[in-house]
């Protein structure tokens, strides 16, 4: 490439994450880094916007490095927002976000603040990849995931992402030299079983936990939980169209009213 890409860096455990800091760390050695994250942990947020309430968007310097960094009071779809409509000059050639402290394989996809940028900078028609490590430790090691950060980074910046595509991307918990791979791969049909820890608080307040078990039901060996329970490094290419196609013929078969 006769010049450096820019990209475009966010992901939804905030600014100060470890798994941002390695991911931009990164993203430094292909390309102009602009990064615009969260102030503060949103997880679980999915493709929450900010609409009844104003959001803050200032510049920081977390750490060492030629990136330039903002901080926002938004979600991570709103990181995506500010970036590409208010924040850069031009839109990104690629936005990364990640890496996530934890799994967002399988259902976790549509809970993901993670992948959830991913999403809507595809939306914007711009290339993007969510990364997640399914380590949840704060202190995890990102720095056994960083040459395929770059490597994976790189492939999607020469080969092209498909138009209204992103790339799930998961990593196992292991040492670099464990990882068996890349698998291409589709999502898991597993689901989570939801459970509510009812307690009551010093003041006599009813309140809840959600806890819950992980249940996978796919016995494939070219899904994503097969690929990370493996040794594996999973990508399933995701969009953001639900259309289920298969089945607009079979609802139009109902006898609605004219």
């Amino acid at each position: 490439m006769s010049k450096r890409p820019l990209i475009l860096v966010t992901n939804d455990d905030g600014i100060s994450a470890p798994g941002i800091r390695t991911l931009i760390s990164a993203m430094n050695e292909l390309g102009d880094v602009i990064v615009v994250a969260p102030d503060s942990p949103q997880s679980a947020m999915g493709h929450a916007i900010t609409i009844n309430s104003t959001l803050q968007c200032n510049q920081v310097k977390i750490d060492d490095g030629p990136q330039i960094e903002y901080s926002c009071s938004g979600t991570p779809a709103d990181c995506v927002k500010l970036g590409i409509n208010e924040i850069l000059d031009r839109k990104p050639d690629i936005c990364v976000s990640g890496v996530n402290h934890g799994s967002n394989s399988s259902i976790n996809v549509i809970y993901s603040g993670t992948m959830s940028a991913a999403v809507e900078a595809s939306i914007e028609g711009i290339p993007a990849i969510g990364f997640s490590l399914l380590d949840y430790s704060w202190n995890a090691n990102f720095n056994e995931i960083k040459k395929y950060l770059i490597n994976i980074t790189k492939q999607a910046l020469l080969n092209g992402i498909p138009k209204g595509n992103a790339l799930n991307v998961n990593f196992p918990k292991l040492k670099e030299k464990d990882i068996k791979g890349i698998k291409i791969c589709r999502q898991a049909n597993a689901y989570w079983v939801e459970k509510f820890d009812k307690r009551v608080n010093p003041q006599g307040k009813e309140y809840y936990w959600l806890t819950g078990e992980f249940i996978n039901k796919d016995n494939g060996h070219d899904s994503d939980e097969w690929a990370l329970a493996n040794g594996f490094i999973s990508i399933v290419p995701v969009k953001f169209d639900l259309t289920d196609h298969e089945n607009i013929s079979y609802i139009k078969k109902w006898k609605f009213l004219n």
